[in-house]
């Protein structure tokens, strides 16, 4: 995915979409800003803009301790060893990059990160996906990447993301690799039926100066917005009566997510999955 010519990070920008289709129809969409970055040209990425820097405050920033175990430790070695540990076996020169929000005047929130594992010719090894709540936890699914442009993988769900939604179901994740574009949807399913589906259309753009500057511009305190969007929508679900589900902290650190191809996956958003 990267080589001496690939810049050691870049902005996405987009949008993204959540949708709860039971036991009621409720969806909300925003803008949202995103940087990619090879967690082992750190260094470099911090001299692309004068705006941004890794470990440090700036209009934009990225803090590794955001990030992983949230120990302020090495975020590559980390990932590499979470993914040996669910057989996906990597090369030393591999790379691994981060897609997550920045910090944004030191302020920083992310409910999903992405970790891309991938050989030097770009080959996708392996994916983490870990989602955060506003509760502080995380929780990581691990997959191991299949020879194809769309990923598709499938996991138990295990952690505690919002209070109105309980644990039970079944997440799918089908993405593309970061390229010129990014294209993410979640799909949780139960075993009644589908209830929630969540999508992430960016778009590459150069992390420069201008483009930062811009970007601060049209969405400053992009960060603090989605906690604060987060908030409100819980606000109007709880309105329109949905139950409220106390934390559960009870939770691995990471599991396992399965590739799925698409005649595995027939019984997602048709009733009861066939998993």
């Amino acid at each position: 995915m990267a080589d001496a010519l690939t810049p050691p990070g870049a902005l996405y920008l987009g949008k993204t979409v959540h949708e709860r289709r039971a036991p009621f129809f409720h969806r909300f969409s925003y803008r949202l800003g995103s940087i990619l970055l090879d967690l082992d040209r750190l260094t470099e990425a911090s001299g692309l803009s004068r705006f941004f820097s890794v470990g440090r405050f700036n209009l934009y920033s990225f803090e590794p301790k955001d990030h992983g175990p949230r120990d302020g430790g090495d975020l590559s070695q980390w990932a590499r060893d979470l993914l040996a540990s669910h057989d996906v076996a990597l090369a030393p020169d591999d790379t691994i990059t981060l897609l997550s929000a920045p910090r944004v005047l030191g302020y920083q929130f992310n409910p999903l990160s992405i970790y891309f594992a991938a050989a030097p010719n770009g080959r996708l090894k392996g994916v983490i996906y870990q989602v955060h709540n506003t509760f502080g936890d995380s929780h990581c699914y691990v997959a191991k990447a299949c020879d194809a442009p769309v990923q598709t993988h499938d996991a138990e769900k295990v952690f505690h993301v919002s209070p109105f939604f309980d644990r039970e179901g079944r997440y799918e994740f089908t993405l593309r690799e970061p390229d010129e574009r990014f294209h993410l949807t979640i799909f949780k399913q139960r075993e009644d039926g589908p209830d929630f589906l969540a999508t992430m259309a960016l778009k590459r753009q150069a992390l420069t100066t201008p483009k930062l500057l811009r970007l601060f511009v049209t969405q400053p305190f992009s960060s603090l917005k989605t906690i604060l969007a987060i908030h409100w929508e819980a606000l109007r679900l709880w309105i329109k009566g949905a139950v409220y589900h106390s934390r559960d902290a009870t939770h691995p650190e990471a599991s396992q997510a399965h590739r799925v191809s698409r005649s595995d996956r027939s019984g997602f958003g048709v009733g009861r999955n066939s998993l």
